[in-house]
């Protein structure tokens, strides 16, 4: 493959980060990869397992004749990264991001970049895990998986050509989409059950006899509360990033949950079991409709 990417910069090499700079040197579409981040023992540590080629001093040193910029830190260091890349981006250089939410995102890529704001590109990759930190990266986490890009007015079709293919290289799946239907979709499917799960364990982990409630959770606990073992400044952020869209969620799902409490008082068992088999049936067409991702 052609190496599309002459110099990759990767702002914040953890999982993410550190799983598409794995993906594209394994495909051969990039040159050289440098890192850059908070953390000088994460970024040590990327450089030790061979996920980046060179560690950057400061950002005028990592954007010197870079291609293409991929900020995957939390999305509440995104106008921050941005004020501090945009006096060092060069005429051909991209900017794209991993974040979890867009409105936000654009919004401070607007304030940071004003007339330039055509060279960011935004984008968000449906793919995780619950472990975090460059340890966990791996070359195979977005194969098959699904990455939204989400086209600014002021994107030319080069430029979102040019992310789409980054993904792509990275073994993705992309789709475009508009940011602000995008943080309202992912408020609902993603952001709202990774809010309940930490709320369950939290509460659970709260109460005097917790140890025998633990003693005794199996499989369907372990299932529900899986992604309660993420990052918690990464959700911290993306909870407060997409609040109002989060906010009307919840309500929705209180509504729910009030149903199901007059139903249970009412003893209502053929209502209950009518609500049962509707979301079994409901769930059952999507894991049809989108088996298992490898």
């Amino acid at each position: 493959m052609t190496r599309a990417i002459g110099k990759l910069v990767v702002v914040g090499v953890g999982l993410i980060g550190g799983s598409c700079a794995a993906a594209l040197r394994r495909a051969g579409a990039v040159g050289e990869i440098v890192g850059l981040g908070r953390s000088s023992e994460s970024i040590a540590r990327a450089l030790a397992l061979g996920v980046i080629d060179r560690a950057a001093t400061d950002w005028a040193d990592a954007l010197a004749g870079a291609d293409l910029v991929l900020l995957s830190m939390p999305v509440g260091q995104t106008r921050a990264a941005l004020d501090s890349a945009a006096p060092h981006l060069e005429a051909h250089t991209l900017v794209t991001d991993a974040g979890s939410t867009k409105g936000d995102v654009v919004a401070a890529a607007r304030a940071a970049l004003g007339r330039r704001i055509g060279r960011f590109v935004p984008a968000h990759p449906i793919a995780g895990a619950e472990k975090s930190g460059v340890d966990a990266a791996s070359a195979d986490l977005f194969r098959g998986k699904r990455v939204v890009v989400t086209p600014l007015a002021e994107n030319a079709p080069g430029s979102v050509a040019r992310v789409r293919a980054f993904w792509e290289s990275c073994g993705a799946r992309v789709t475009e989409m508009d940011p602000q239907e995008h943080d309202r979709v992912f408020a609902a499917v993603s952001h709202l059950p990774h809010v309940l799960a930490f709320c369950l364990v939290d509460a659970l982990a709260r109460r005097e006899n917790a140890e025998m409630l633990f003693g005794f959770a199996a499989s369907g606990f372990r299932d529900f509360t899986r992604i309660a073992a993420s990052h918690p400044e990464m959700w911290r952020d993306i909870c407060l990033a997409n609040r109002e869209a989060l906010l009307a969620e919840i309500a929705r799902y209180g509504s729910e949950l009030d149903r199901l409490r007059e139903l249970l008082a009412a003893g209502d068992g053929a209502a209950l079991e009518s609500l049962f088999r509707h979301a079994r049936e409901a769930r059952n067409a999507w894991a049809v409709a989108r088996p298992a991702e490898p």
